[in-house]
C-alpha cells in the first residue's frame, strides 16, 4: 500500500519507531479533542500507517473495523476501546504482567 507518509519516518515516528497505541494516541491533543467522534478521526487519518510489529504495518482505518464506539468522552475511554479493538483484531501482542509474574507458581 502507499501510505501519505513513512511509518518509520520523521513524520510516522518523530524520530522514533512508535507502535500500534502510540501512533494513534500522537495524533491527539488530549485537552482539546474530546469528545471525539470515530468517524471523524478516521476520515482525518484513515490512510495513516500504524506499525504493529516490526514486519506489519496496518491503516488507521483498518484498525478502526473493529472499534465499537462512535464516540468516545475522554483519553481514557479512546484508550480502552482502542486497546480491545486491536486485541480483538490481533493487532495486540502484549501478554500482560499475570502471564508472567507467579506464572510458574
Amino acid at each position: 500500500m502507499d501510505w501519505p507518509h513513512d511509518p518509520d519516518g520523521e513524520e510516522g515516528s518523530e524520530g522514533k519507531r512508535k507502535y500500534g497505541h502510540a501512533v494513534l494516541a500522537k495524533k491527539i491533543d488530549e485537552e482539546e479533542d474530546f469528545p471525539l467522534s470515530a468517524a471523524e478521526y478516521v476520515e482525518e487519518y484513515g490512510d495513516h500507517p500504524v506499525r504493529i510489529d516490526y514486519e506489519t504495518v496496518v491503516s488507521v482505518e483498518e484498525i478502526f473495523d473493529n472499534v465499537d464506539r462512535e464516540e468516545f468522552a475522554d483519553f481514557v475511554e479512546f484508550h480502552r476501546e482502542l486497546g480491545r479493538a486491536m486485541r480483538e483484531a490481533g493487532y495486540w501482542f502484549y501478554e500482560g504482567a499475570e502471564t508472567f509474574v507467579g506464572a510458574d507458581a
